[in-house]
């Protein structure tokens, strides 16, 4: 299920170019299933580079999602792969989630090598 995931959005990412940040990288982690053991990023590396690699090439950003917190080893792989820009979303369902796990995610990407942008509202670009 999850390379098949990933392989869909290395086509999403070289076929379609109406967007600016692609959210949503770890999605099919969010529904794995409780009574199974944790799947980590690093099982399907290959396949996360890939698409992190077709996403710097094209220009656009990779948010960092704080419904289920990014692991940080797919934001490294994003800056190895020459990402240059993150934005960040809590898929705040209601006003209480806005901005949910901001300050986490912050912290990370910061420690990652990420800045903000020169205006409030900008991509962190690395620094």
């Amino acid at each position: 299920m999850v390379r098949h995931y990933l392989a869909e959005l290395l086509g999403l990412v070289e076929g379609w170019n109406d967007f600016a940040a692609l959210a949503h990288i770890d999605y099919a982690m969010r529904y794995w299933p409780r009574d199974r053991a944790v799947c980590p990023p690093a099982d399907f590396e290959e396949e996360y580079r890939a698409v992190l690699r077709a996403l710097a090439g094209s220009g656009r950003a990779l948010e960092i999602n704080t419904q289920l917190p990014l692991e940080p080893d797919l934001l490294r792989w994003w800056r190895q792969a020459g990402g240059t820009a993150v934005s960040f979303g809590s898929d705040a369902h209601d006003p209480l989630g806005l901005a949910h796990g901001f300050t986490e995610a912050a912290a990370m990407a910061e420690a990652i090598g990420f800045r903000p942008g020169r205006h409030r509202h900008d991509f962190w670009v690395r620094g």
